[in-house]
C-alpha cells in the first residue's frame, strides 16, 4: 500500500506518517530526511539540494526524483510505503504514477492536512527534531515538549531546530510556494478518488495523533 502525506509544512505530516509507520512497519519516506542526510554527508546531490533549500525554494525534479525512486526500490518498501514530502507538483505525481505502475502498484491513499496559517508558523518556530537521523522524532516546545528539555525521549540524543524553521520570513515563503505549486495536487488526487482531507488544529482540538489513530483503524478494516 502506498500512502502520500499532503499538506503545508507544519501541518503534522511527519508526525502522522511516523505513527502509521510504527503500526504498519511500512517505511516513512521523507524527502526532507533524504535531503538532510545527503547535505550532512556533502554528497553531490546534497550540495545541489542545499542551494535551493537554504533559500526556501523547491528542489528541482532532476535532484528529487532519482532520490525517491532509489528509496522506493529498497527492500523495506516492498509491501508498503508512506511518502512524506513527495510529490510536490503535478509533474512529480505523474512521474510517481508511472514508476509505481511499472511494478504493479499505485497510490492507494492521499491524506491531505489543513491547518490555519498563523498556527502553522507558530508550530514551525517552536518545532524541534531529534539530531539522530535514525530516530527522526519530532517535538514541539508548546504542544508536545520532550520530558527533558532539549533531549529526545526515544533515543536520548540532542534536539535541534531546523535552520529553515527559525525564520518566519522563510516559512512564509515556503507556504506561498506550497499554495502555488503543491496545492493543485489536492484536486489531482481528488479526481482519482483517493483523497482524504483532515483538519489538524488546536482550535478544534484535533491533532495529528487523532488523525493517525483513525487512519490506522481504516487501514486495518
Amino acid at each position: 500500500m502506498v500512502i502520500i502525506m499532503l499538506g503545508a509544512q507544519g501541518t503534522g505530516k511527519g508526525t502522522i506518517a511516523g505513527l502509521i509507520s510504527e503500526e504498519t512497519k511500512w517505511p516513512q519516506i521523507s524527502t526532507g530526511d533524504i535531503f538532510r542526510k545527503n547535505i550532512s554527508e556533502k554528497t553531490k546531490l546534497g550540495i545541489e539540494a542545499d542551494k535551493y533549500i537554504s533559500k526556501g525554494d523547491l528542489v528541482p525534479d532532476e535532484i528529487t526524483v532519482p532520490m525517491v525512486i532509489d528509496r522506493l526500490n529498497q527492500e523495506d518498501a516492498k509491501n508498503g510505503a508512506i511518502l512524506d514530502g513527495f510529490p510536490r507538483t503535478i509533474e512529480q505525481a505523474k512521474k510517481l504514477d508511472e514508476i509505481l505502475e511499472q511494478s504493479g502498484k499505485k497510490v492507494d491513499l492521499v491524506i491531505n492536512l489543513t491547518t490555519p496559517r498563523e498556527e502553522i508558523i507558530d508550530r514551525m518556530l517552536t518545532r524541534r527534531v531529534c539530531s539522530n537521523q535514525e530516530c527522526k522524532a519530532t517535538y514541539n516546545t508548546k504542544l508536545h515538549p520532550p520530558k527533558v528539555e532539549g533531549i529526545c525521549d526515544k533515543c536520548g540524543s540532542q534536539l535541534k531546530q531546523r535552520e529553515d524553521d527559525s525564520n518566519s520570513e522563510a516559512i512564509n515563503k515556503r507556504l506561498e510556494i506550497y499554495e502555488n505549486q503543491t496545492s493543485p495536487l489536492v484536486e489531482y488526487y481528488n479526481e482519482k478518488g483517493v483523497l482524504r482531507t483532515e483538519t489538524v488544529s488546536t482550535s478544534i482540538n484535533r491533532m495529528g495523533k487523532d488523525v493517525a489513530v483513525d487512519v490506522i483503524k481504516d487501514i486495518k478494516k
